[in-house]
């Protein structure tokens, strides 16, 4: 039987033309083999290894509907994201991953290939279209026309059944959710095909779906791989319908190749080894049965998994793996198949720019049709800027009791545009990392465009909330009445709120959930609030504390409404003259009770530029470093 195999092997090769690397793979696809191929995890805090993928080899041809199936734990998706150089940070990979006899690199394997994930995750405010366009314009060559993506998408969606549900929104889940899971499914595997990749990995493509969804998608996936596309899946507990649909499986038990070939060797296989799959039932299910390691019988379990993986390295279908390999080496020396991974003249990569604008632009997507992002935002700072305006109506006038009302508008305009977007920023990074993440490593854009995006699509809110805010608080409660006044007041509380913002932004990236970043950001903020010259006179801070004014907006925020409050003012009155209580009546002497000096004015505000613009350096940084940890 090796020999026979061998030769038919051999004269199928032969009678290929000798074409170009493009037509060939054009016309015959790509071969994706792997030889000596380990996974290993490291846990660097313990310095622990351990062995998820050992020293396996295969091949998944172009044309085939390939599925890797094994038990929870086995391997199976270790191996496949090792395959598409999609592994997380922790895991060291071993071995020779080819395509075509040729060796590659993480750059080719992401350009040319698809890698659709078990959980799916969306922008679920956007519609399907929507996302589809957005998709196109990251991943596809910048110098195709917008009808040719136009026409793309369309063409994608008709195949995947979604072309009527286009303008729905995706939905996030829970009440809210439009797409069904089964939509969602075919949404993603869409989204893969629209770079037309040569070879597509999905890992678990049919978990959460129905049957007839999950049949629909192998359908799909079969037809695309019968176009001369190489695909490759994992799968857990596919039905006999789903099991039946593929070419060629791979079966894993700890970490080591089981069997590997058709559906029918794979059966004859286990029966020669003592396992024959009783009639009438799920093949599927009995040879994941046969080699899963039960939570009672583990190490009976395992020495027969361990038995069936030894018996497979010496049958035919290993050999014939064996013969595969070896060919596609000849082939790839003999017949010169040179495989050009820059491809620079072919494909031309969107713009650092272009992608810059459609990451804004989805941010603003985002933000407008989220009410608890922006509306909410909004209606709150107009609701409590009503409140303490009524509050302050006819307590501002030029004398003692004047003096203490205005610093009191001061405080709430410093706060209120401080304190909240603070904390209202925090959950900003973390909510987005999954899909930041997943797309970041897909190559799709760099760190500091997506954080820059991000930043840019918070910006009409950063300058409308302290805007609406100030003016109605201002008029209401009766502040210094000129033009310049209320000028400057809307520029200090609007650099106000951007610099808080930033600060929110640096603690979100820095920590990994909410409640953490609060931990610390609190007894900062205390800190903050303390030093901001309201509550206790700046000159008698202690020598260990003093220093802290120097990074703290919230001083200088105050200092320069402060200071354009009482500028120029000289008559201040006293209404009751009596030595034991004092009396200030110049604008010069109520800065001085603080220890504000009007010459500061423009000191402080390029001191909250800069502090605004180290946070943000700082929150790049943190985001980076995370995501190089996950």
């Amino acid at each position: 039987m090796f020999g026979s195999t061998k030769n038919r092997i051999s004269k199928e090769i032969m009678m290929k033309p000798v074409i170009s690397t493009s037509t060939q793979e054009t016309m015959q696809g790509v071969t994706l083999s792997w030889c000596d191929l380990t996974v290993y995890t490291v846990d660097y805090g313990s310095n622990i290894c351990k062995q998820l993928v050992n020293n396996v080899r295969g091949v998944v041809k172009a044309g085939d509907l390939t599925a890797i199936l094994g038990g929870s734990g086995a391997g199976k998706s270790s191996l496949m994201a090792a395959l598409a150089y999609r592994t997380s940070p922790g895991v060291i990979v071993h071995g020779d991953i080819r395509i075509n006899g040729q060796s590659v690199d993480p750059s080719y394997m992401k350009h040319h290939s698809g890698f659709m994930h078990q959980d799916d995750i969306f922008i679920g405010t956007m519609t399907v279209m929507e996302h589809l366009w957005f998709m196109a314009r990251m991943k596809l060559d910048r110098r195709m026309h917008t009808w040719e993506i136009h026409e793309k998408i369309n063409n994608l969606l008709r195949e995947v059944g979604l072309y009527e549900r286009h303008e729905v929104r995706i939905g996030t889940g829970g009440d809210d959710k439009v797409l069904s899971g089964g939509e969602k499914k075919r949404l993603a595997f869409a989204t893969e095909l629209l770079s037309d990749p040569k070879i597509l990995f999905l890992d678990e493509p049919t978990t959460g779906q129905d049957s007839n969804s999950a049949s629909v998608l192998i359908s799909q996936l079969k037809s695309f791989a019968i176009r001369g596309r190489t695909v490759l899946c994992t799968i857990h507990q596919p039905s006999s319908a789903i099991f039946d649909a593929f070419h060629r499986i791979i079966l894993v038990a700890d970490g080591r190749i089981a069997f590997s070939g058709s559906r029918d060797d794979a059966l004859s296989f286990f029966a020669m080894q003592g396992y024959q799959c009783p009639k009438k039932y799920n093949p599927a299910d009995f040879l994941v049965a046969t080699l899963a390691i039960a939570p009672k019988n583990e190490d009976n379990c395992r020495r027969a998994a361990q038995r069936i993986c030894d018996a497979y390295l010496t049958s035919d279908s290993c050999k014939e793996i064996d013969v595969t390999l070896q060919l596609e080496l000849h082939m790839s020396k003999s017949y010169d198949w040179q495989i050009d991974i820059n491809k620079k003249h072919e494909f031309k990569q969107p713009s650092w720019w272009a992608r810059l604008y459609w990451l804004t632009h989805r941010g603003f997507v985002q933000v407008m049709r989220d009410p608890s992002v922006q509306l909410i935002r909004i209606l709150q700072k107009m609701c409590v800027a009503i409140m303490a305006g009524l509050c302050f109506v006819g307590a501002v006038n030029l004398n003692q009791l004047g003096v203490q009302a205005v610093q009191g508008v001061v405080l709430i305009l410093v706060t209120e545009n401080a304190f909240f977007p603070m904390y209202a920023t925090l959950s900003l990074f973390p909510q987005e990392l999954p899909l930041f993440i997943r797309e970041h490593r897909a190559g799709m854009y760099p760190i500091h465009l997506y954080y820059i995006s991000r930043m840019a699509s918070l910006v009409p809110g950063l300058i409308l909330e302290p805007v609406l805010f100030t003016t109605i608080i201002y008029w209401l409660a009766g502040l210094k009445n000129t033009m310049e006044a209320f000028g400057l007041t809307l520029l200090i509380t609007i650099i106000t709120m951007n610099v808080s913002t930033a600060c929110g932004c640096f603690f979100s990236a820095t920590f990994e959930n909410v409640p953490l970043a609060m931990a610390f950001l609190v007894p900062f903020d205390y800190i903050l609030m303390i030093t901001m010259g309201l509550f206790a006179k700046l000159s008698t801070l202690p020598i260990y504390i003093k220093w802290v004014k120097y990074i703290s907006w919230l001083l200088h925020s105050t200092e320069t409404l402060t200071i354009v409050q009482w500028r120029g003012v000289q008559n201040i009155s006293c209404e009751v003259n009596r030595k034991e209580f004092p009396c200030v009546t110049n604008g010069t002497q109520v800065m001085d009770m603080y220890d504000f000096n009007e010459d500061n004015f423009w000191t402080d505000i390029i001191l909250m530029t800069i502090i605004f613009t180290i946070f943000h350096i700082l929150g790049c940084i943190s985001l980076w470093r995370r995501c190089r940890v996950k």
